[in-house]
């Protein structure tokens, strides 16, 4: 016989306690790592209702989509990069949502409004600004692949961005939009004619696969007496922004088209101050030898 006590009645009822069950553990990526192609499938569909609301006439909410589709594109990739989730998949992703939202709906909505009354010849820029958009876009992919550039070019994009060029294109909507909110006729029949709005669709695919060095202000660096000036000029904006929104839409296309030249000239001084030391290295072991 066993010396053991018997077992109380406590100690047998636990026997038949339910034991809690093991947590399933799936395979896959974290929720984090599906936010910024979240972000970017809602950037699209802010794209293709752009579109719907063009087809509508509803003109000014389609302004609004393709403006909210460019806040998305501008979040994604630095949220990506910083939940550390960047992806192959996520770029190609968001390159295919860039090229509907900025290269197919605004010629799309800009034709609805506008081109359509010269016919045939009003879409003929659209083809050629979709075109243009998908050149850059491929363009962009590739250099990923490509070989590492200096360090200064990294501050720069090679020929206007797709966001950026959507706003020049959508340039002649927010002006017509702002005339006739403030009872401007003549200013809603300028914007609304279709060799203005061709001409800007056909200069806006040009620098869109231009080599022309922009400036990308990821790691732009302001000056310390400059940031008080720089944070009150965004805040006027904004309260422009809120207030009339179309003009400052408009002002912020002509603004940029001004920053190009200021781009240029920092990008050639940024290459001559990087370039100059290897060019003295090098004249001096020519002298040495």
């Amino acid at each position: 016989m066993s010396d053991r006590p018997p077992a109380s009645p406590i100690h047998r009822l636990r026997r038949y306690r339910p034991r809690p069950r093991k947590r399933p553990r799936y395979s896959g990526p974290s929720f984090n790592r599906l936010i910024p192609n979240l972000m970017t499938m809602l950037g699209l569909c802010a794209g293709l209702t752009s579109m719907r609301f063009g087809l509508e006439g509803r003109f000014g909410a389609a302004a609004v989509a393709i403006v909210l589709a460019a806040a998305i594109d501008g979040v994604d990739g630095r949220l990506a990069r910083l939940l550390k989730s960047t992806s192959r998949f996520g770029a190609e992703f968001d390159s295919l949502s860039d090229f509907l939202c900025f290269g197919v709906a605004p010629p799309f909505i800009l034709y609805l409004w506008s081109l359509q009354r010269a016919g045939a010849y009003g879409y003929a820029p659209c083809v050629m600004f979709a075109v243009c958009m998908a050149l850059r876009l491929a363009r962009f992919n590739a250099s990923l692949d490509g070989a590492p550039k200096p360090a200064y070019a990294y501050n720069f994009f090679t020929g206007v961005p797709a966001p950026a060029g959507a706003g020049l294109a959508l340039f002649p909507l927010f002006l017509g939009l702002e005339g006739q909110s403030l009872g401007w006729n003549w200013l809603l029949e300028i914007a609304r004619f279709p060799l203005f709005g061709a001409a800007l669709l056909i200069g806006t695919a040009l620098l869109l696969v231009s080599t022309l060095p922009i400036w990308s202000f990821k790691n732009f660096k302001v000056r310390s007496e400059y940031v008080l000036p720089l944070l009150l000029g965004a805040c006027a904006y904004a309260a422009v922004l809120v207030a009339d929104p179309w003009a400052a839409l408009a002002a912020a296309g002509l603004i940029y088209l001004g920053m190009l030249p200021l781009s240029v000239r920092s990008f050639r001084r940024l290459r001559r101050e990087a370039e100059s030391p290897r060019e003295e290295y090098e004249a001096g072991r020519r002298d040495t030898a």
